[in-house]
This record gives C-alpha cells, structure tokens and sequence, in this order.
C-alpha cells in the first residue's frame, strides 16, 4: 500500500505540473485573441502578475483593486479598459514609485504620463486608447524585466 502512494504522488504531482503551462498559454492565447480588453479580465492578469493571488475568481479581483482605489472612478467590469486606467492599476499593484505629480495626485493621468517616463509604454499611445491583448502582455512584460534589472 505504501508504494502505491507515493506512486499515486508522483503521478498527481506530474499531471499538475503538465496543466499549468498548458492552461497559462491558453489564457495567453485568449489575451491575444482581443483588440479591447475590459477592466475585469486586466485586473485578474495584471494581480495574478504581481504576485496577488488567492481570488476566487475575476470579479474577486476586480472588487479588491477598486477597494484600494487602484481603478480610475469611472471603471466597470465588463467596460473597456484604457490605456491610462491600466496605467495606474499597474502602477499600484507592481508599487512602483513615481514622480511628485503622479504621488500627490495618484490619478490615472500621471500614472500614465509615468509609465512613459519610465520607458514602460513605448511608441505611439494615446491615454484613452483601448487596451489590447497583446498590449497588456507587452507592459506587464516591460514591468517584470525592469524589476529584474533595475529597482523598479
């Protein structure tokens, strides 16, 4: 009995281990799938990105980050998400500091001008500008490897 344990450990162990990339690249795949994304599936991505996790679901997360006042005003869940409202939710949630404006203020307009500054949002952009898939992807990436080189 006692080898068919820990066989059936090994086993679960290897099963968990298969799923999770597979299920993380769908939810990749489905991010990549949309030209405007809405505020509920952004913050789900960006507070599982930043290391918040234990949600039990989107509108769990979407709740929790507009109790801490990390959303602009005006945010619902199933509304398309802005470019400059995205801003401040990553601002907040990776604490990333910011210059004397954006700290006193702390609205999604200096949030924005920011993650300009910082190099973050690169290119052409527009703070009213729906947030895609693959543009949500790119800033989640840029903050997560200027966290590994700099002190972001």
């Amino acid at each position: 009995m006692k080898h068919h344990s820990k066989f059936f450990c090994i086993c679960a162990f290897l099963a968990t281990a298969v799923f999770l990339p597979a299920q993380t690249a769908i939810e990749i795949e489905e991010l990549l799938e949309n030209e405007a994304l809405n505020y509920e599936r952004i913050v789900s991505f960006v507070l599982e990105a930043a290391d918040f996790n234990g949600f039990s679901g989107p509108e769990e997360a979407f709740r929790f980050a507009g109790d801490k006042k990390w959303l602009p005003r005006n945010a619902s869940p199933g509304g398309e998400a802005t470019l400059e409202g995205v801003s401040l939710l990553i601002m907040q949630s990776f604490n990333i500091r910011g210059g004397i404006f954006y700290s006193l203020l702390n609205t999604p307009r200096y949030a924005y001008r920011e993650l300009i500054y910082q190099d973050i949002i690169q290119g052409r952009a527009d703070p009213e500008m729906k947030v895609s898939g693959d543009l949500l992807l790119f800033l989640v990436n840029r903050v997560l490897s200027l966290r590994e080189t700099e002190d972001l």
